[in-house]
């Protein structure tokens, strides 16, 4: 009688202890990288192997048919720690009581379109998008801007949603870190987890910098400076930088589609650290509120900075030096996001 007592006690205390779910929001939700991503959150890659979830999957009306299809495969995974999916096309019930967003839907730049018809658009909607987060979410919510262009379109659903802090909006450079990361390591040999310390600066755009000046990799089991393991300063200087600026091009030449997979191991990625934290003597990229940079680049701006993540607070990694080949690259995407950055606000205002 005791044993059976003390196995229910057990049970019951196992029960009454699981994790309340958390509600996680993915936009875009009908689309190629939600369609990588969302299998990954729901098993518990990202946000923990004992946390339980509420998916909530936002898309433009049209996209709801996908969406139902989604949903279904989502139930047969028949995932343990899924409680619930939401598919709505309504930013009152998609930004709900949140306690991440993952903002993956914009609008894509169509032919003809300039570059200023494509910022005014994703103004709009994310203008919408941070007054719903301002309105509806939980003001510890986290949330991560993918759409492109991912650092603007970040800073004004910031700016949309002033109580929540600007430190809870980022926007994803992780896909290039690892682009970066991967290049050193295949050049060196070497995995891609025997690279650290790469980081991206600026811009989630062509203008972008890659740097591996304070990088370590893992050669035979000693930490070397990547310079000295790559032994090639001249690709260092050059197609390593191109290569990573360019590689999301690339990928759409070749698969005729932008680059889905990586983008979602990206993602996952950004959030699992910034909920989990990163590795002592380890900084990540990531796109953050400029705010008190030791690095000389204008405040108000979503940059690329080396950050660190300890209980979900990220800071940027102070004290590196740079020389004068960084600083020009450094200033000169911080240049184009300042361009965008007072043309995004022109029509903000309006």
């Amino acid at each position: 009688m005791l044993t059976l007592l003390t196995a229910m006690y057990i049970v019951v205390r196992a029960a009454s202890s699981e994790a309340d779910p958390i509600r996680v929001l993915v936009t875009g939700a009908a689309g190629q990288i939600a369609y990588s991503l969302l299998y990954s959150i729901a098993k518990g890659d990202v946000f923990g192997k004992d946390q339980p979830i509420i998916l909530v999957l936002l898309d433009i009306p049209p996209m709801l048919p996908v969406l139902d299809g989604v949903v279904m495969e989502l139930q047969d995974c028949a995932l343990p720690l899924l409680r619930e999916v939401i598919p709505t096309d309504k930013v009152e019930v998609g930004f709900k009581d949140l306690d991440a967003a993952i903002l993956v839907g914009s609008m894509p730049r169509k032919e003809g379109m300039e570059r200023k018809d494509l910022l005014k658009a994703n103004v709009a909607i994310f203008k919408t998008q941070g007054a719903a987060l301002e309105k509806y979410a939980k003001k510890t919510v986290r949330v991560l801007v993918v759409g492109n262009p991912a650092n603007t379109n970040c800073l004004i659903a910031s700016k949309s949603a002033p109580s929540i802090p600007k430190e809870n909006f980022s926007c994803l450079t992780r896909l290039d870190h690892n682009r970066a990361r991967s290049q050193v390591a295949m050049r060196c040999g070497v995995p891609a987890d025997a690279v650290k310390n790469v980081i991206i600066w600026g811009n989630h755009s062509s203008t972008q910098y890659p740097d591996v000046h304070h990088a370590m990799v893992n050669v035979r089991g000693k930490e070397v400076e990547a310079y000295d393991a790559v032994k090639d300063d001249s690709w260092l200087k050059g197609d390593f930088i191109s290569t990573v600026q360019l590689r999301g091009a690339a990928v759409i030449k070749a698969r005729k589609l932008s680059s889905a997979m990586s983008a979602a191991k990206a993602i996952c990625d950004h959030m699992r650290d910034w909920w989990f934290g990163t590795l002592d003597g380890e900084f990540m990229s990531m796109g953050v509120y400029a705010g008190g940079n030791s690095y000389g680049i204008p405040e108000d701006l979503i940059y690329s900075f080396p950050v660190h993540i300890k209980n979900k607070l990220w800071n940027i990694h102070d004290g590196l030096p740079i020389n004068d080949f960084s600083r020009a690259k450094m200033d000169a995407t911080a240049a184009e996001l300042v361009e965008e950055r007072d043309t995004a606000l022109s029509f903000l205002s309006q």
